[in-house]
């Protein structure tokens, strides 16, 4: 089964917190749930895969195993209406998956991301200290972009979307970090970019 161990909307870090600690939380486990949105083995198409992963979920019958609710797209507005939806209950966006397409371990046209902004991942190469109200902690992080398709991608300063806590603490250098972004310059820096969570070494 393809799927992410969850907390909850907007519980990202928690997650990955819990999935890393050396010394094993059992309550902070008990919180994860397995959100289960493929089966890469069953060979049919999407459309055919998604009721034979309902079957297998329920056949597992565990309170933390649980199948991401899956609906057709009928008409655009009605693709606007379920994002408007799902950013105002607290989600990033929408993943549109083509129902004849079969699975691929690889980013496709088949499966694209639908957000009101666009978001990548970059690795922090250093800390950049903060003045003024933030002297002492952090004022913005350098990070090093993902290279896609071959292109040559320069570093850039990331200094907001963080939390007091995360610059009081912030992510080391060498983790990856999401960033939300609107557009790139012509040199390739993203616009207005934001940090938006921790993430996972997208080489893993």
């Amino acid at each position: 089964m393809d799927g992410e161990l969850r907390v909850g909307r907007g519980q990202f870090s928690e997650a990955v917190s819990t999935v890393r600690d050396r010394t094993p939380d059992e309550a902070a486990w008990r919180k994860l749930r397995y959100r289960v949105f493929d089966l890469p083995a069953h060979g049919a198409q999407f459309d055919e895969r998604i009721p034979a992963l309902r079957a297998v979920v329920q056949q597992i019958h565990q309170p933390w195993v649980l199948a991401v609710d899956q609906s057709p797209a009928s008409t655009t507005a009605a693709l606007q209406a379920q994002l408007r939806t799902t950013v105002q209950a607290g989600g990033e966006g929408l993943m549109l998956h083509r129902g004849s397409a079969h699975y691929v371990a690889r980013r496709s046209d088949d499966l694209r991301k639908f957000k009101p902004f666009d978001d990548a991942e970059a690795r922090v190469v250093n800390h950049v200290p903060g003045r003024g109200k933030y002297a002492g902690q952090l004022g913005a992080l350098w990070v090093e972009p993902v290279v896609v398709e071959g292109r040559t991608r320069q570093g850039f300063k990331l200094g907001t979307g963080f939390s007091d806590a995360q610059r009081r603490n912030p992510p080391p250098v060498g983790s990856w970090v999401t960033y939300r972004y609107r557009g790139e310059t012509d040199t390739g820096v993203p616009r207005f970019a934001s940090f938006l969570r921790v993430a996972v070494d997208p080489g893993l």
